[in-house]
């Protein structure tokens, strides 16, 4: 077999017996075996004893190398560190993954340890897979759903704060001056300003522009999962907003009353269903354009 291709694949681990054996009976294997051994001491968790001239001399007539040339052997020791240093860098690159979300767009995420993370629209995730297992943190800008699966601490952080659970249901939204976290299961931690407050199931903490309230949830998950909008008392002007990211349209609106507010919700999948919910409440009439341009106006005008 093809000795690069042979030395790659044992890099990645990913060496098949036949492969394995093959790649045993290659003249440098344990030259290769040694370089890597080499390498992982310049990650700092070992320390390296340099041997005296005398005991390198001693091993190199032990292996009665006959005729001796230092300049070979400094050109070889040379390289080995080289290649130490190349792969110690491969073997520790930093394996950074960043998903993000357009408007209108959600995304699934599996993470190394199998737990699970929905990603909101506009929204960004950011952790780094080499290093999963032993520090379990990731980095949010939107809103996220996440089951997390059993372990070690599982860190979730923003701008605005931070999330730390063992293993447990909870959605983040961190947009804006927002930051919301939503425990459905288990128990999670939200730090804040210096402050740490405990979150168990079926509550829900709320920042908004530094004020800080915590209140309890009846839901099993979050609206959006189940691709709706849930508004309380929201001005109009938001629920518009909301509607013309989902359905990715342009809404013109005429209405009067500018302290209008909504109590209510619409779906994702349906931009006539969804009109219907927002307007007939509010004695609203709308028409469609081409699926691309709404209008919405008060029934007087």
């Amino acid at each position: 077999m093809d000795k690069e291709y042979l030395l790659k694949k044992w890099l990645d681990n990913d060496l098949s017996e036949a492969e394995a054996k093959a790649f045993k009976a290659l003249d440098d294997a344990k030259l290769y075996e040694e370089i890597v051994d080499e390498a992982q001491r310049f990650g700092g968790n070992h320390q390296t004893k340099v041997p005296t001239f005398e005991t390198l001399d001693q091993r190199l007539q032990d292996k009665k190398v006959a005729p001796f040339n230092w300049m070979k052997v400094a050109s070889r020791f040379a390289a080995v560190f080289v290649v130490g240093l190349a792969l110690f860098f491969f073997l520790n690159k930093d394996n950074t993954n960043t998903i993000s979300t357009d408007l209108a767009q959600k995304e699934t995420i599996t993470l190394p340890d199998n737990s699970r993370v929905e990603l909101n629209e506009l929204s960004q995730l950011d952790y780094n897979s080499s290093n999963w297992k032993n520090e379990r943190t990731l980095n949010l800008k939107g809103e996220a759903f996440f089951d997390v699966e059993k372990g070690k601490r599982f860190d979730v952080t923003t701008t605005l704060g931070k999330v730390s659970v063992l293993g447990t249901e909870f959605n983040v939204l961190s947009k804006d001056s927002i930051f919301k976290v939503t425990c459905y299961e288990g128990l999670v931690e939200v730090r804040y300003n210096d402050k740490v407050i405990q979150l168990p199931a079926g509550s829900e903490f709320i920042l908004d522009s530094g004020k800080a309230q915590k209140s309890n949830v009846a839901i099993a998950e979050p609206y959006w999962l189940k691709k709706m909008s849930v508004f309380k008392d929201a001005p109009i002007k938001a629920v518009l907003l909301e509607l013309e990211n989902q359905y990715n349209i342009s809404v013109t609106d005429s209405i009067i009353t500018d302290d209008l507010r909504f109590t209510g919700a619409f779906e994702h999948n349906n931009l006539n269903s969804a009109l219907k919910s927002i307007s007939q409440p509010l004695g609203l009439t709308y028409s469609i354009i081409n699926n691309e341009k709404v209008t919405i106006r008060n029934v007087k005008n």
